[in-house]
């Protein structure tokens, strides 16, 4: 049938995963760090996910299209297991919570609370820079922590030294693609954020996550008060 479907341009998508988390049928995915309509009869034409693009890289077309099935969003949704994908696509779609985000803990109470052990200082979902929203309630008022993914396993107590109470989000410039200043831009600008703390290794590649985030900084034209913290290889506190 002919209907109203989404369209989403892959060079105008910067990657924020905005989208992707205003979508309530996981009809929209991550795939290779872009945005993509993952199944033509998830989308209901609603449009949720427009408004939330920052780069307008979404609009609405008018194509040969399966039609909506509401069934089977309720079943995938219900369902903790991937969704296939015919003909490629992400595994996640249907409701993968790697795009679905929500705040994990409130009043700074640990995240998850095993009957042993540690307990987790996570207070939201996602985590990854690539898959973070631009905007969320979990950013208001809140500490940010900008950390290259190696150095949560180069010290012990990282969650409770660096990630409690605050916002995580990780990324590595060496493996993902683009540049994080962007989105770090936008998040910066769009919500209140108290303060920035950069954790990041001393190696090379880590630099790239640092300027991003500094760049980002000086870009969202606000004055937030933000440190730097480089760990050693070995896990010790080498500078903040």
């Amino acid at each position: 049938m002919v209907r109203k479907i989404i369209e989403i341009n892959r060079d105008l998508c910067n990657g924020c995963g905005a989208c992707a988390a205003a979508c309530q049928e996981g009809a929209i995915g991550m795939v290779d760090g872009k945005a993509a309509l993952l199944r033509d009869d998830y989308c209901d034409g609603l449009g949720n996910c427009l408004p939330v693009c920052p780069t307008g890289a979404i609009q609405f077309v008018e194509r040969e299209a399966a039609p909506f099935d509401e069934a089977a969003v309720s079943r995938a949704a219900e369902s903790s297991r991937p969704v296939s994908v015919a003909g490629g696509g992400s595994p996640c779609a249907g409701g993968c919570p790697g795009s679905r985000s929500q705040s994990l803990r409130h009043s700074g109470e640990a995240a998850v609370a095993p009957t042993d052990g540690p307990v987790s200082m996570l207070a939201q979902w996602p985590v990854q820079l690539k898959l973070l929203p631009v905007e969320a309630p979990f950013y208001q008022n809140a500490r940010l922590l900008i950390a290259a993914d190696c150095t949560a396993f180069s010290r012990a107590d990282f969650h409770r030294r660096f990630m409690r109470n605050r916002i995580t989000m990780i990324g590595c410039p060496k493996l993902d693609e683009g540049d994080y200043a962007e989105k770090l831009t936008e998040i910066l600008r769009r919500n209140d954020i108290r303060e920035v703390t950069i954790v990041r290794m001393e190696v090379p590649c880590c630099g790239g996550l640092q300027r991003a985030a500094e760049t980002a900084l000086r870009q969202s034209g606000k004055f937030i008060p933000w440190q730097v913290v480089t760990l050693g290889r070995d896990g010790n506190i080498l500078e903040e």
